[in-house]
């Protein structure tokens, strides 16, 4: 008898055990969960969606195209010349884009509320994206003789700007109607943005610089539509410039950027686990991107 029993006592401990699947009903709540805690965590920290609801940006960012914003890589480091940014407008700044009115339902504050923890629902009043000009100390104007700006007396030739201000018009101390402005010299802890489509952009030649403060993040990638998927570098202008011209201080204490800047790079592979995550319960979820003021 007792042999018996310690075979059979060999036998379950030898027995694999297997936990049994959860079923896919109680599986796709999890994943839902788990999914949105990560998408809350990204958007918090890491990386957040925005769309593109103005021509201010044109060609380089067209309407309606979504963009991929970096929030961590301006802790490490300030910005760079030629680098497209998102930041909250000063006061002193004027949107864009007329305000659209908002539906006061409970399903319509449900869903805004949901959107704001995931990163995907309209952007505030005061949301831009521009290109980043001019740092602090340096001195921006235009124009020289072919039109350009200049950049501490240096003309820039910009080929990423699709239809620039007539140079004839008057200059408009609140509409950036005129192509021409007088020198700006940028103070310290801000910088001077300007739109691609100057024809229509609204920026800091008549509204005045950023504080570098006001920095939500960089984009660093167009994800939709997929026809348009690129990265948004440095432009080499700019890069050839910096080599030249480095910034004397860094105007937040925080070192120079490291170039190519591997922070972008890096902060995908958290986007994509959670899209994975998402994936894997089986749904395709096609959240309303978040709408900026360009």
């Amino acid at each position: 008898m007792q042999g018996y029993r310690g075979a059979s006592s060999g036998r379950r401990r030898g027995r694999v055990i297997r936990r049994k699947e959860m079923p896919l009903w109680q599986e796709l709540p999890l994943l839902l969960v788990v999914a949105f805690c990560l998408a809350v965590l990204i958007r918090t920290f890491l990386v957040q969606a925005f769309f593109i609801p103005s021509g201010s940006m044109q060609t380089t960012l067209e309407i309606k195209d979504r963009v991929l914003v970096n929030k961590v890589v301006y802790d490490m480091r300030d910005p760079v010349r030629g680098e497209i940014v998102v930041f909250r407008g000063p006061d002193n700044w004027e949107s864009e884009q007329p305000a659209t009115p908002l539906s006061n339902t409970f399903g319509a504050k449900l869903g805004r509320t949901i959107g704001d923890l995931v990163g995907v629902s309209r952007p505030g009043e005061r949301d831009f994206i521009k290109r980043v000009i001019g740092l602090p100390g340096d001195k921006v104007a235009c124009c020289d003789a072919q039109g350009r700006i200049t950049v501490n007396g240096q003309p820039i030739d910009e080929p990423y700007i699709s239809e620039n201000s007539p140079l004839d018009a008057p200059p408009n101390p609140r509409q950036c109607s005129s192509r021409r402005f007088t020198e700006v010299t940028v103070p310290a802890g801000e910088m001077f943005v300007m739109g691609d489509h100057r024809l229509v952009s609204q920026d800091a030649r008549c509204q005045g610089p950023v504080p570098i403060d006001n920095v939500i993040g960089r984009a660093f990638v167009i994800v939709w539509p997929t026809s348009r998927f690129t990265s948004l570098s440095v432009p080499a202008i700019w890069t050839s410039y910096a080599a030249e011209h480095p910034v004397g201080a860094a105007p937040l204490g925080r070192p120079p950027a490291p170039q190519p800047d591997p922070a972008s790079t890096a902060v995908m592979l958290p986007f994509f686990l959670s899209v994975g995550v998402s994936a894997r319960s089986g749904l395709c979820i096609r959240p309303r991107r978040r709408r900026l003021r360009s």
